[in-house]
């Protein structure tokens, strides 16, 4: 019996609609939300946004930004002439290891707590994941291509592995753990490892022809064609990481196979490797595509090459949906994982596979930037706004374009609502599905990216001069009325208020995507809008024990840590009675358990329960109605806690005993507790704890300014749970 049925008395003003997200419903009264499609997500590595030929119906309305050569992604460009461009969709961060954990975990980078700033190989957190959400949702999934966000160690055993795919939710994996053999292009012969779950595989290659684009393509289609036929009721998730078109710029041996999809194409092989790497076919790296021989430099014909081979790649993957009959209710969705590179090869260093190096990218030749300044490692638009198109012929109209601000943190929530499964809490993102389908009305997002590295941002010619040559150490970048601020060199001098306070540069990226009016200072972003700006930024997420032991970043201090330990969080109000908890509450029931704890902002389910109370911080917070209910149920509560003094405090949060109790707590946007999926109900979690990392136990606390902020509490209980209760205090440390 539902918790609602058991609450016959309740005041009809407790039985209210929930004023949030509806279900996305298309004309023909079918709701895109819990439409359970496949999904295919495909992710490329380096490929800027003015490197997808149908961006440039965009790109080139802005003044003086026409592209000077182009080369054919036809495609892509079908692809999106038959679903949405995401014109101003942005990668987490503008380099691949941290962009792909925060794609993974739904969290932006002041959240992923491990993989950030210029870490690679470093293991994601052991949290809710693309993966693991769909998994819960009844899919089966695939991860095949580049990971990258494991601990591998240099990737040479597999021993050394940890945080790889299979343990963060995927139920197969075929590809390289480690991101350096996404350097190589033809895996078997770069001393590096291809793996096939946690099996080395890479003798199965021996021939050495075996090119990465082709090669994970082919994996990919072969476990599409058997998850389907075994099992055609059940919905499946491939993650596809092509290495493509990273440097070093590598071509094929042959030109791709014709046809496609299930007889066509590229095709996996009994032995265990693609039809392409025949060496017959072709010598390794010495194909160029017909439409890019004439391009007047080496690197333009391969870079063009590179690309162009993953068009044909998507070819063959719609093929291949149309032949299994799955087409019209399979959601793909194309990016790429940070702007483009101007990288050199460094594959010949490493091998005696290649006689000579690969020339360096030129990002320019093709304005592989687009109408924008900045690439790879730069937090200007051309560093961070990527390539991305979404098909899905059932729920999404044809030929549409958006210019909504989106981000790879968004994933997450996106395909738990299409697959009809809650948000967990600890997502950072929105689902877009209003977006992609043009129905219902989407919960505001959020922009933010921070990043540090050594060197300074690049000097091309046509990027404005002021863009030229500026530290690229500590940046943050925050969205505040649809503007961006973006602040440099933060560290433990810089102040958030009074004298020599961070100045923030604010540029609309809309009209002006290259960035170069900066309005700082002009009428309507002065003094005020600044300190809007410091307010997003210290409300998005809080101080964390950088350091950890793993080699690559060992005794590595993470991007603005120092920062934000010193600056205070602003208050929203003047201080009150700090043992009170102020909250209004919405509850909800579920004929199922709930899997982990929701986003109850964007959760389709109805409201049981609703009304304001003042409860004593240390008690239990729950209403009594609540507790009295049955069946599995779960709480929002929003409010406000006073601060007497400024400080660095520790929050505590403690559930009951009852198996499948657990919480998570916001302050602000800041992830303040996680008691969600490593809690064991009853005990004491600390907004300290770096949950499911390498060192979990931390020792830093949150700097508040004095007065009222702004907390989140959301909570779920199982069915039978008896007494449930949910208790939050904090001290100052």
């Amino acid at each position: 019996m539902s918790f609602s049925a058991l609450l016959p008395r309740v005041a009809c003003s407790f039985l209210t609609t929930l004023p949030l997200l509806a279900p996305h419903a298309l004309g023909n009264g079918e709701s895109a939300s819990g439409a359970r499609p496949n999904i295919i997500f495909v992710l490329v590595d380096d490929m800027g946004w003015g490197d997808l030929n149908c961006n440039w119906n965009y790109g080139e309305k802005f003044k003086n930004r026409s592209r000077p050569n182009r080369f054919k992604t036809p495609t892509l460009d079908k692809m999106a002439s038959e679903g949405i461009l995401l014109a101003r969709h942005y990668t987490a961060c503008p380099v691949s290891a941290p962009a792909r954990a925060s794609l993974m975990t739904g969290m932006h980078q002041g959240h992923t707590r491990q993989v950030r700033d210029n870490t690679f190989d470093t293991p994601i957190a052991d949290v809710h994941t693309l993966g693991s959400v769909l998994q819960a949702a009844g899919y089966t999934t695939a991860a095949i291509g580049k990971w990258g966000i494991g601990g591998v160690g240099n990737g040479s055993t597999g021993n050394t592995g940890f945080a790889r795919a299979r343990e963060r939710g995927f139920n197969y994996f075929y590809g390289i753990f480690d991101h350096l053999a996404g350097h190589y292009h033809y895996p078997a012969n770069c001393g590096r490892y291809v793996w096939e779950n946690e099996t080395n595989v890479t003798p199965k290659l021996k021939s050495g022809n075996a090119y990465s684009t082709d090669l994970f393509t082919a994996r990919a289609k072969d476990w599409i064609a058997k998850s389907t036929k075994n099992n055609p009721r059940q919905p499946f998730f491939v993650y596809l990481a092509l290495p493509a078109p990273h440097g070093s710029l590598r071509v094929p041996n042959c030109a791709y196979p014709s046809g496609g999809g299930l007889k066509g194409g590229v095709q996996w092989t009994k032995n265990g490797t693609v039809n392409t790497a025949d060496p017959k076919l072709g010598a390794p790296d010495s194909y160029i595509h017909p439409d890019n021989k004439n391009f007047a430099t080496d690197a333009a014909r391969r870079h063009s090459t590179m690309i162009r081979r993953v068009d044909d790649a998507m070819a063959d993957l719609f093929k291949l949906l149309k032949d299994l009959k799955i087409d019209d209710n399979t959601m793909v969705v194309f990016t790429s994982d940070n702007g483009p590179h101007e990288e050199p090869g460094n594959d010949s260093a490493r091998t005696a596979f290649f006689a000579s190096g690969s020339p360096a990218q030129d990002p320019a030749f093709f304005k592989s930037y687009g109408m924008m300044d900045g690439i790879k490692r730069d937090v200007f638009e051309g560093g961070l706004r990527v390539p991305a198109i979404v098909r899905w012929p059932k729920f999404i109209p044809k030929k549409k374009t958006t210019t909504e601000p989106s981000q790879f943190h968004d994933w997450l929530a996106t395909f738990a609502d299409a697959a009809g499964i809650e948000i967990p809490s600890g997502s950072d993102g929105v689902s877009i599905l209003p977006t992609l389908t043009g129905r219902g009305e989407q919960m505001p997002g959020q922009i933010y990216c921070e990043y540090s590295v050594g060197g300074s941002s690049s000097r091309r010619g046509d990027f404005v001069p002021a863009h030229h040559g500026l530290s690229r150490r500590n940046q943050l970048v925050v969205w505040v009325d649809g503007y961006k601020g973006l602040a440099r060199n933060l560290n433990e001098n810089t102040k958030f208020s009074g004298d020599g306070a961070v100045v923030f540069e604010i540029y609309d990226t809309l009209k002006d995507p290259q960035e170069s009016k900066n309005l700082a200072g002009k009428p309507g972003f002065g003094e005020d809008f600044q300190q809007k700006l410091r307010d997003k930024a210290l409300r998005s997420r809080r101080a964390f024990d950088g350091k950890h032991p793993h080699e690559y970043t060992r005794g590595l201090d993470f991007s603005q840590k120092v920062f934000f330990e010193k600056n205070p969080v602003p208050a929203v109000g003047k201080s009150g009675d700090s043992t009170q908890l102020k909250f209004e509450y919405k509850a909800f029931a579920s004929d199922k358990a709930f899997p982990w704890v929701p986003d109850f902002r964007q959760t389709h389910l109805k409201p049981v329960l609703s009304g304001k109370e003042e409860k004593p911080l240390g008690k239990n917070l729950l209403p009594q109605k609540f507790i009295d209910g049955r069946g599995a149920r779960g709480i929002l509560i929003e409010g406000t806690i006073s601060v007497p003094e400024e400080g660095e405090y520790v929050f505590s949060l403690k559930t009951d005993k009852n198996k499948g109790s657990k919480a998570f707590v916001h302050l602000y946007d800041i992830q303040l507790i996680d008691a969600d999926k490593l809690y064991k109900p009853g005990t004491e979690a600390k907004s300290y704890a770096n949950v499911g990392t390498e060192n979990p136990t931390g020792t830093r606390g949150v700097n508040l300014a004095a007065g009222t902020h702004k907390i989140r509490i959301e909570y779920v209980c199982a069915a039978d749970a008896k007494n449930p209760s949910v208790e939050l205090s904090f001290k100052k440390k």
